[in-house]
């Protein structure tokens, strides 16, 4: 029997199978995307057959665990989304939102455009008994903030279903060191807050870091996380615990990149491209918020002649 407010080491699709009650008022789940990360156990490099047969058994593992009014989400990447997208469908599942995650610092490439995304889908088990708590992630809309519209909704609008969230950086605060990757709290939160209601149990069949029963404790919720690893368990157990203390600096909101860029430390080899650019602070140098927007319009500058011509 899997009791609340716990992270199991053990396979989830053996553990989630072998229930015979719902337990789950929301899933969520971040599997491997089979892009070949370094995890302590795992192997993240599957055949195609094999990854689609092992995704859907994992999914249907959760299924079996839901409750009848149950939310199912699942973050994947570009590579297998399609097939993720088709496996819901073919379970049963009602699709309400195919969230695009847009994140800063995503790789940079050269032969292509870099992936700055991740696809989260928002999945119901009936498509008219389930919890959606609008008033709980509402934002402040542009007719608010920006035009001063008397029309505007006054507690503010809902979220698209493109969400821009930074990664969880390696000199974030929030990140871990022991895991190789880790979802930002501030989108397990969103949606957290938005389908599941205080009391309610929240499953992650593929804890890691523990950011799901992080997110799903500080937001009043009951969690059950589980990770093949127990290395990952221990620490997330830890995690988990020094977050609801207080003591942990690493489980705070995931940092804004642009606030935190001013008190960033600068290497020489920047400073000297800042030289080149003529970015480097002095009398004649322009405001910090205007350095940037400088150097991009030197280049600029130097093709007016030829566009008048």
């Amino acid at each position: 029997m899997i009791l609340p407010d716990t992270i199991i080491a053990g396979d989830c699709v053996k553990l989630l199978s072998g229930q015979r009650q719902p337990l789950a008022d929301l899933v969520f789940a971040d599997p491997p995307f089979n892009i070949g990360y370094k995890y302590d156990l795992y192997e993240d490099r599957k055949g195609y057959g094999q990854y689609r047969d092992w995704t859907r058994s994992w999914m249907s593992a959760c299924l079996n665990v839901l409750k009848p009014a149950g939310t199912f989400w699942v973050a994947i990447g570009d590579e297998y989304a399609a097939e993720v997208r088709l496996i819901g469908r073919e379970l049963g599942l009602f699709l309400r939102n195919w969230v695009i995650w847009h994140y800063t610092f995503g790789q940079s490439t050269k032969k292509k455009f870099a992936r700055s995304h991740a696809h989260l889908f928002y999945w119901v088990r009936d498509p008219k008994q389930f919890t959606f708590n609008d008033l709980a992630v509402r934002q402040p809309s542009a007719r608010q903030t920006t035009y001063a519209d008397k029309r505007a909704n006054p507690v503010g609008k809902l979220p698209d279903d493109v969400w821009s969230f930074s990664r969880v950086c390696g000199t974030f605060n929030e990140r871990v060191q022991w895991h190789p990757c880790q979802m930002p709290l501030r989108v397990l939160e969103r949606i957290i807050l938005a389908t599941s209601n205080p009391g309610d149990l929240v499953l992650d069949p593929f804890s890691g870091s523990g950011t799901t029963c992080v997110a799903a404790a500080r937001s009043g919720r009951r969690y059950v996380g589980i990770d093949l690893s127990a290395d990952y368990v221990r620490n997330s157990r830890e995690r988990i615990a020094e977050a609801l203390a207080g003591r942990d600096g690493r489980t705070a909101i995931s940092e804004n990149p642009e606030a935190l860029r001013a008190g960033r430390k600068v290497g020489a080899k920047r400073r000297l491209r800042q030289d080149d650019a003529g970015l480097t602070a002095g009398p004649d140098a322009p405001p910090r918020r205007g350095r940037r927007k400088a150097a991009a319009k030197a280049p600029m500058q130097a093709m007016l002649p030829l566009l008048v011509e």
